[in-house]
């Protein structure tokens, strides 16, 4: 299959300013060299904790945010050189699912309004042909007709992403990209939701960028995964693959940390000592060596390790594997 997304070595360093003449005094890293493909029709997925870059990513894919380096090709077509305009041309392709579907949508705007604006803009939709394309985007994501005039606040949770949904599906895009979809659902919305993100991409095609704390999610949703660390990227490689036999310390940690479905929980957990480390003071050697409890020595201390690919195509940044 085609690569759709091509992201080579992307970083995102917001500037820290402080002093009386606001003069710059480090940068926070948040994506410090990230690089994956996505290809047509599959699903990959991005996890780690809250801090690793995640959804910079995202949102510098988009420019949301502008990238400090690397590359962003979308169908071959660089898109993080492009212009204002052509990025307005290019954004029809890419859409996004914000994580809080309470504050993604305007509340003085109705159902109709939020999912009909970017036809409005992009393709100048209006009357009756603007109704009925929004009157198919509400079919499709599972919403009625009465829910079109309704505001935000009428509306439950999972009602207020499915409109999220519709608004994203508006253009027709190659690539969506998910930011937390479910978390803040209810366990039960989530599942309905799951599914019906399924059974949507193999309807319309679509190829989805998904990002989730959970685990569990991203298994069930995901054909490819990529683990993040403090700006980087230390594993990828097939959802089930990785989860079922981790390689890098810190994805066995978190695969260790999800509970089974079971009364007697085996006790297997690792527990990683302190926190993530600050973004604004990254660690040298292997960003990782201040928690691992694999580390070898002081090669993990002083020298990062580089990407390494295995035959199966799982890719592993760790000095065990060098």
């Amino acid at each position: 299959m085609e690569v759709l997304l091509k992201v080579e070595d992307l970083k995102k360093h917001f500037p820290l300013k402080g002093g009386f003449w606001g003069k710059g005094k480090g940068a926070v890293k948040a994506v410090d060299g990230v690089s994956f493909d996505v290809e047509e029709g599959e699903s990959f997925g991005l996890v780690g904790e809250s801090g690793s870059g995640k959804t910079t990513v995202a949102r510098a894919i988009l420019r949301l945010v502008e990238p400090t380096a690397g590359r962003i090709l979308l169908s071959g077509r660089e898109i993080s050189s492009c212009s204002q305009s052509e990025m307005k041309e290019m954004r029809r392709n890419m859409q996004m699912i914000f994580q809080d579907p309470h504050s993604s949508l305007n509340p003085r705007k109705t159902v109709f309004k939020s999912i009909a604006e970017p036809m409005v803009i992009h393709q100048r939709l209006k009357g009756r042909a603007l109704r009925q394309r929004v009157e198919e985007l509400i079919e499709v994501v599972g919403l009625k007709g009465e829910h079109l005039f309704r505001y935000p606040h009428e509306l439950s949770g999972g009602q207020k992403q499915r409109v999220g949904i519709a608004r994203a599906l508006a253009l027709q895009p190659k690539l969506l990209i998910l930011d937390e979809p479910t978390s803040a659902l209810d366990v039960s919305v989530q599942a309905q939701m799951l599914n019906f993100l399924e059974s949507l991409q193999k309807t319309l095609g679509l190829t989805y960028l998904f990002i989730s704390h959970n685990l569990a999610v991203i298994r069930f949703v995901c054909d490819r995964v990529g683990v993040m660390y403090l700006g980087k990227l230390v594993e990828t490689g097939g959802a089930e693959e990785v989860f079922s036999s981790p390689k890098h310390p810190y994805t066995k940690a978190l695969v260790s940390a999800v509970p089974l479905p079971q009364a007697d929980q085996p006790n297997q957990t690792i527990y990683l000592e302190g926190d993530i480390p600050s973004a604004t003071d990254v660690p040298s050697g292997c960003r990782f060596h201040t928690r691992c409890p694999e580390k070898i020595g002081s090669i993990c201390e002083v020298k990062e390790p580089s990407m390494l690919r295995f035959p199966d195509g799982r890719e592993v940044s760790c000095h065990r594997y060098g």
